[in-house]
């Protein structure tokens, strides 16, 4: 089913971005603007993918 693949898909890219904000902040020259923005992304990820989920029910 595409939904179910595109959830899957935000699901891998959210994952990423947590990743990249746990390496962000981990780093002597890290960003916390850039961090914000990342978890923006990241919330805006799980949004939609709760959106999805919400249709398929």
């Amino acid at each position: 089913m595409a939904v179910d693949a595109r959830i899957r898909e935000l699901g891998s890219r959210h994952e990423t971005l947590e990743k990249a904000i746990q390496d962000e902040m981990r780093s002597p020259a890290g960003s916390d603007l850039r961090v914000q923005e990342m978890k923006r992304r990241k919330l805006r990820l799980k949004e939609e993918m709760e959106t999805l989920r919400r249709s398929t029910h």
